[in-house]
Formats: C-alpha cells, sequence, structure tokens
C-alpha cells in the first residue's frame, strides 16, 4: 500500500495530465476498501480576485483526484483530501497596464487583460453525510503556484491580437484559505459524487507593498470512485472462499 501511494505521487509529478488515466488503470480497486474511496474527480470552477478591479470572473476547468476516508467508529463521518492537479483561478477583464514597450503599449491600448494563475491544490476536509446522502464539507485548503500569466487581448481588424505575460515572479508560491461545500452521493452504479464548494482564500495573492488581493473560487465538480465495483467483488469472492466448507473426499456429508 505504502509502495502504492508513492508511485501515485510519483505519476502527478511526471506528468500530471496523463497521469489521471493511468492512476485508474493501476490503483484503482487497490485504493478502494470499506473504509476509504477513492476516484477522479473534475468540472468547473468561477473565480475572482477579491481587491482587484476587475469586469468578470475567470471560467477554468479543474481536475483531480480524492480521497474519502471514512471514520471505523461513524462512517457517516470522513476525511476528504487529494489533490486537484489542474485548478486554475484568477480574474477577468484587469484594465490594461504598461508593458514597458511602445509598440505593445499602442497595440493593446482599449484592449483587456485576463489574469491566470494555476496552482495545484490540497484540500483537508471535514465530511459528513447524512443518511439521505447529501454530505456537507469544510476545512483547509493549501495551493503551491505552477502557473500564472496575464493575457493581453485586443480586436484589430476583427482578429484577436493576444500577448502573454509571465507574471508567476509577482505571485506567491503558496496559497491557503477556507473551503466550503455541499453535495449528492449518488446510489447508481459505483456512487457518483456531486458538489458545490466554495473556496475563500487568506493569504495575499501578490507580492509586494501593493494592496492585498485574495483568491475566491466557485467549484462545481463531479467525482467517480475508480475500482470500488471491483474491490467490493474481490472481497465477497474472498470472504465466500473463507466461509466455503470442504469435506473430506472419504467423508460423505450426513444425511
Amino acid at each position: 500500500m505504502k509502495k502504492g501511494l508513492l508511485l501515485l505521487i510519483a505519476l502527478f509529478c511526471i506528468s500530471p495530465a496523463r497521469s489521471q488515466v493511468l492512476i485508474s488503470l493501476i490503483f484503482g480497486d487497490k485504493l478502494n476498501s470499506p473504509f476509504l474511496e477513492f476516484g477522479l474527480d473534475g468540472g468547473v470552477n468561477f473565480s475572482t480576485i477579491s481587491g482587484l478591479e476587475s469586469s468578470g470572473t475567470n471560467v477554468g476547468f479543474n481536475l483531480g483526484f480524492y480521497f474519502d476516508i471514512r471514520s471505523k467508529k461513524n462512517p457517516a463521518w470522513m476525511i476528504n483530501t487529494g489533490v486537484i492537479v489542474k485548478s486554475p483561478m484568477g480574474a477577468h477583464g484587469i484594465p490594461v497596464y504598461s508593458l514597458n514597450d511602445v509598440n505593445l503599449d499602442n497595440t493593446f491600448a482599449g484592449g483587456s487583460v485576463n489574469r491566470e494563475i494555476r496552482y495545484f491544490n490540497v484540500p483537508v476536509l471535514i465530511k459528513y453525510q447524512f443518511k439521505n446522502n447529501i454530505y456537507l464539507k469544510t476545512g483547509p485548503q493549501l495551493g503551491l503556484l505552477a502557473k500564472a500569466f496575464d493575457e493581453f487581448t485586443k480586436e484589430v481588424d476583427k482578429d484577436d491580437v493576444t500577448y502573454k505575460k509571465n507574471i508567476r515572479d509577482q505571485i506567491r508560491v503558496i496559497d491557503a484559505g477556507v473551503a466550503l461545500g455541499v453535495g449528492y452521493h449518488m446510489n447508481v452504479g459505483n456512487g457518483l459524487n456531486i458538489t458545490v464548494q466554495y473556496y475563500y482564500g487568506l493569504v495575499p495573492v501578490m507580492k509586494g507593498d501593493g494592496p492585498d488581493v485574495y483568491n475566491r473560487s466557485l467549484y462545481v465538480t463531479a467525482g467517480l470512485p475508480i475500482g470500488k465495483g471491483k474491490a467490493a467483488q474481490k472481497r465477497a469472492e474472498k470472504e465466500a472462499e473463507l466461509n466455503k466448507v470442504i469435506l473430506p473426499e472419504d467423508e460423505e456429508p450426513k444425511k
């Protein structure tokens, strides 16, 4: 089990996008038990940066994996964690600022800027599931910066002209805040999880002495357990094997 978790982490470090499928195939049934559910989740998130002048919400797609670790004393309580590997945040419609280049400044004058900040996010949430399969969860979420850029856009002769500026060195490497979510665990199949979750950042996004601004994001996701059915089938087969009574060949069943 320990070797499996180490390989799981290594796969995500090497190739985050493709590793989702590899993990599903390799670890699905091994990472599921009566008190542990492993799965993949993904969806859409709507992000803003509080305190930053902008005209709208940045829409992005998120993808990751999760673990639900149930309490053995009360299975309604669990720890919900994992890694949101693809999780863009940011803001839409930031006013254009100088790029310290006359040609670029002239080109994008009157345009707009979309800011995108990509993190590897790790939520560590307390989750409670009611008997009607509705659940609530809340707790801290930590983020590790991956990429950050401002995309300048301007329509010129009915064509969009864009320019990306790398701003990673202006963004704090660590983000942290509180997440609060509500969802429903379906009984169909292996149990799809539908969740609406809000993230409230508590660490200033930008470095420097400017005004503090913070990440805000609303997630709408679907989580699919991987290998849960296969793991349950293996457990059932093992229990049946243990409970099976084999009579000696020379002993006849009693009438």
